[in-house]
Parts: structure tokens; sequence; C-alpha cells
């Protein structure tokens, strides 16, 4: 594997589709120190393809637990308001956004739970105006991962560093397409089957979806009006194409957050705040959770349900084949943009205004009487697998087979 021709082609791919950079645009690049070679070339394409300026809001795993392990108690209770205002400012100067995500799953495991919880809450309170720029597209955004070490070590622990490193490159290459003699091309093809099921699903506007599988027995409604989306989104006002995630195998819509009843069982672990949860389990009644578990980091699971009245509720329903190219490695990443790419998910938290015909439109009474959720996050987690049916039923009752074993039948 040559890694700078691979850099070279995946820099190309976030750009072309991930964001699709028009002449005049500036970029955002969040990254840590994992992500300057990509950054730099990155940079150099953007530059070239017509981009004004290109800003790096850089973070560093080393500092941030340092700042939970050792800062004092009153950090964690204020957020400067200047960093949000530079965001907003950002967003609204044709600024946008590109997520080079290099996690390490467990950086916080050691760290009090409660700092956790009170930063959490005290950042997302803060920064809650921001959401509307990326949930409701009006900027065009891309999440895309590269390796860290600790990442690699932890998906590959039997592996030197520099050994798991290059097996984790490889596996991500083969996920974005970066593998293939044209990966632009290549997305264009994906995104052409993505729509088609997309269209399927939008014509059919089911008036629930039944869910089945170990541990899971769940009835989740759909608002009317509701839209399905996969791939591509579209940014309000311009109407620019971007890809938002990448990898993506996912067909997303929104449920009402006032009418899923029933018993769901998580199949996959979740990564989030540092810390990972596993066996969660839940039991909703008219929309809300109103009982949980997990078998590790119920502790954090409780602080995300707790953080508003919409953390209880769901705000994405999304479908993915169980022998999508993800799946298929057999891997657990403990990294939710790869792992939701293998498995159907949903997300507790807000939904986005593009899964509904009047999405972006509506005030905040509309969007509650249309079921549209509300709240201060949006965090997926995982529930697919080869034992999962999915079945949509129609307004006559009318039952369609989507999802068997797993797997897509339509």
């Amino acid at each position: 594997m040559n890694l700078q021709e691979n850099l070279i082609k995946y820099a190309r791919l976030l750009l072309k589709v991930g964001l699709g950079i028009k002449e005049g645009d500036n970029l955002i690049l969040r990254l840590d120190e994992n992500g300057l070679p990509l950054a730099r070339e990155l940079s150099r394409q953007a530059y070239t393809m017509g981009v004004h300026n290109v800003h790096l809001a850089f973070g560093d795993d080393e500092i941030t637990l340092a700042r939970f392990q050792n800062a004092p108690e009153a950090a964690f209770d204020s957020y400067p308001a200047f960093m949000a205002d530079f965001s907003e400012g950002a967003y609204n100067n044709n600024y946008h956004l590109l997520a080079l995500n290099a996690p390490n799953p467990e950086l916080l495991k050691e760290v009090d739970p409660k700092r956790i919880s009170r930063w959490q809450k005290t950042s997302a309170k803060a920064t809650e105006h921001l959401m509307k720029y990326t949930m409701e597209n009006r900027v065009k955004w891309c999440v895309a991962a590269l390796p860290s070490p600790a990442w690699a070590r932890s998906v590959f622990p039997d592996l030197d560093d520099d050994a798991a490193m290059e097996k984790l490159w490889g596996y991500i290459f083969q996920a974005t397409r970066v593998d293939q003699e044209d990966p632009v091309a290549a997305w264009e093809e994906h995104q052409q089957s993505l729509v088609k099921r997309q269209n399927f699903l939008n014509a059919q506007q089911f008036d629930r979806l039944l869910y089945k599988a170990p541990g899971t027995d769940l009835v989740v409604h759909l608002p009317k009006g509701h839209l399905w989306i996969g791939g591509a989104s579209t940014m309000q006002g311009r109407g620019d194409t971007f890809m938002p995630n990448i990898p993506t195998e996912e067909i997303f819509s929104m449920p009402h957050a006032y009418k899923v009843d029933g018993t769901l069982a998580s199949t996959k672990t979740l990564s989030t705040r540092g810390r990972l949860i596993e066996g969660m389990t839940f039991v909703f009644k008219d929309g809300k959770v109103v009982d949980f578990d997990a078998t590790q980091g119920k502790d954090i699971l409780q602080d995300l349900l707790d953080t508003d009245e919409g953390a209880r509720r769901l705000g994405e329903v999304a479908l993915v084949s169980d022998d999508s190219p993800i799946s298929k490695t057999g891997l657990l990443f403990k990294n939710t943009l790869y792992d939701e790419n293998a498995s159907c998910h949903f997300a507790l938290g807000k939904a986005y205004g593009e899964n509904h015909e009047r999405g972006n439109e509506m005030t905040a009474e509309e969007k509650k009487e249309a079921g549209m959720n509300e709240s201060m996050i949006h965090v997926d987690f995982m529930v697919g697998g080869p034992e999962l049916s999915v079945i949509g039923v129609k307004q006559d009752g009318t039952k369609v087979a989507i999802l068997e074993q797993g797997n897509w039948v339509i």
C-alpha cells in the first residue's frame, strides 16, 4: 500500500464528493495530530480547487485528558461564548466543515464520569444553536475517519502499532472506495444504488415499521411527510450536493418522536464521550425511553438520556443491510461512523430537518406536532444484525418486507 498515493486520492474524494467544494468556499478542518498529513494534502488540493481559506480546528487527546483529570471543578460549568460565536460567524461566511475523526475509543475511561457529564451538558447547551447549521444543511459538512495508534490498537490488539495502523488504513481505504482506480466515479455509482432504495421507501410512505430480533420487538411510527435519504444531502439555499458521512451505506429517516413502543436491544458496542457502552437495552412507551440497562457504561448512558427531554426519544431511524461492505469485514471498529454503516441503527435525540418535507420550515410547535424530535444531542447506536427483520406497514395495513435476516429484500 502506497500511503501517500492513497492520501491524495482520499483528499480528492473528501473535497469533491464529501463537501462538493465550489470555487470561493472556505473550509474548517477539525483534526488532531494524526490528521496532519491528510490535512496538508487536503489544503493543497482545496486551494487548487478555488477555496479561499482553510482554518484548522485542532484538538489533542493528551490535552483533553489533562483537562478532565486536572482542571478545577469550575472549568466544567462554563463554555466560552466567543468559541460558539466564532463557529457561527464562520458558518455565516461560507465556511464548510470537514471533521477528520481519529478516535481513542476509551480516552476518558479513568476519568470521573461526573466531570464528563457536567461538561457535556454545559457544552451542549452553549452550542445548541449551532446544531441547525449541520442538522438543517445550512452548510456543507462531512465526517471521515483516519487511524490513530490508540484506535488501531483497540481494533487489532494483537498487532504492534505500525502494523495495526497500516491494517486499519487498509480497511478505511477499502470502505471509502479509495482502493479503486477512480474513487469519485465509484461513489457516484454507489450513490445511485442508495437512491434506488431511497425512492422505493419514499414511494411507500409507510405508517410504521416493525422490528423483530432477539431482545427487540419494536413498533416505530413514521410522521406524515417523512422523507428517506440515502447518501448525498443538499445544502439549503444553494442546492450543492455533499456526502455527510464517508463511508455511508444507510438509508435514514425520521421516526415519530411520540409513537415508538416496545423493546429494543443494541447489537454493537457504542463508543461515546471517551467511554464504551455495551449491552444496551431499552423499553419505549409513547416514544419515550421508560426503562434501560447496559452491561457496561450504564452511567454514561444514564447521562446521555438525562441531557434533556428529547434525549429519551428517537431522532433517526436508519436501515443498513447486514451484508454491507463494512459489515463483511467482521470487525467491531468501536467507531460509530464505521459501525453504524455495518448495522441498522437509531439515534437518540435531535432529528434531521431534511427527513421531513417541511422540516426546515416549521416552527418549534409545528415540529412537535408533526412528531419531529428536538434535543441538544444526536447519538447513534446500532441494532442490526443477521437476526433482524424489518417490516413496513402502510396506512391500509398492507405489510411489505424490507429486511429479512438482516439483509435487503427490496
